[in-house]
């Protein structure tokens, strides 16, 4: 039998967005199923508003997707941001991949550390992006 644990992001209304904004900088195929989809009428959840979406790229990545901090029910912060306490942590040895995606999630958002040679030999960098989502990357230089 197989497990997995998947980071699933909640937004308010932007998860169509953040979904393809993620599917351009990691690569894969996005599927999307709407509240409307489910047969979901007024305006909260609306319609047209993400109620499951999901990212799957060809390195076996996997990221899930909703609009509504609550669950879909709506929220009363109309622009709630992800967890402050939640980042998304990119790792590996492949390091030109990692540089790629490091500098697309950066477009538009804020890094907070770059990505540079740290002290334990990797190079390590963090960023916030456009949707307030905080990643870390890190690339195993090796022995290098």
């Amino acid at each position: 039998m197989t497990v997995s644990m998947n980071p699933y992001l909640h937004f308010s209304g932007e998860a169509r967005a953040a979904l393809e904004f993620y599917r351009s900088v990691l690569g894969g195929e996005v599927q999307i199923m709407t509240f409307g989809d489910m047969g979901a009428e007024g305006p909260v959840p609306a319609p047209e508003h993400v109620m499951h979406g999901y990212l799957g790229t060809p390195d076996g990545l996997s990221l899930m997707v909703s609009d509504g901090a609550d669950g879909g029910q709506g929220s009363s912060d109309p622009n709630p941001a992800p967890s402050s306490g939640l980042s998304i942590a990119l790792s590996g040895d492949d390091v030109p991949t990692l540089e790629r995606w490091f500098a697309g999630l950066s477009e538009g958002g804020v890094v907070d550390v770059p990505l540079e040679k740290q002290l334990w030999g990797d190079l390590f960098g963090q960023v916030t992006d456009r949707f307030g989502v905080r990643w870390l990357v890190n690339a195993s230089l090796g022995s290098a």
